[in-house]
């Protein structure tokens, strides 16, 4: 798997918890950073755009982080997520820059994600997301990490 990210982690306490559970996923989650567009708005999502479709391997089934994006309950996404690795396509999940995604990575992705309405940090997104990949696979393995009896 992969995750696509607009930004580099700096502080050392993000860097600990996404490190926590990128030693426990199985297959191996790959984080490539990207470093943040200059210029007006606009331009910074074009070239953002870009490197991040560059970044996306060709066959991949790529899932942009997107406020407006699907929200899934923690067993559906592991759901989703067991399903995209069985139809032999590894998931690239995608996170954009402080400006948001363009419109050419949307167009792009086979899927969206939101983590609901309200804005957060982009390094706290990609903490998130890593630990729901772990919750996912914790569910499918039918670990108890996930408490498949409490509401998600």
């Amino acid at each position: 798997m992969r995750l696509v990210a607009v930004g580099r982690m700096k502080d050392k306490s993000e860097r600990a918890l996404v490190e926590r559970y990128l030693k426990r996923l199985r297959p191996a989650l790959d984080i490539v950073e990207l470093p943040d567009g200059r210029g007006s708005p606009d331009e910074i999502k074009r070239r953002e755009a870009q490197a991040i479709l560059a970044a996306c391997p060709v066959h991949s089934h790529v899932v942009a982080l997107d406020e407006g994006g699907r929200t899934y309950s923690s067993v559906a996404f592991a759901t989703s997520l067991a399903a995209w690795q069985d139809a032999g396509r590894t998931p690239c999940f995608v996170i954009g820059g402080a400006e948001g995604l363009d419109s050419s990575v949307l167009q792009r992705a086979d899927a969206t994600l939101s983590f609901g309405t309200l804005t957060w940090p982009h390094m706290l997104v990609r903490i998130m997301l890593v630990e729901q990949v772990y919750r996912a696979q914790a569910i499918a393995a039918g670990h108890p990490y996930h408490r498949a009896g409490r509401p998600d």
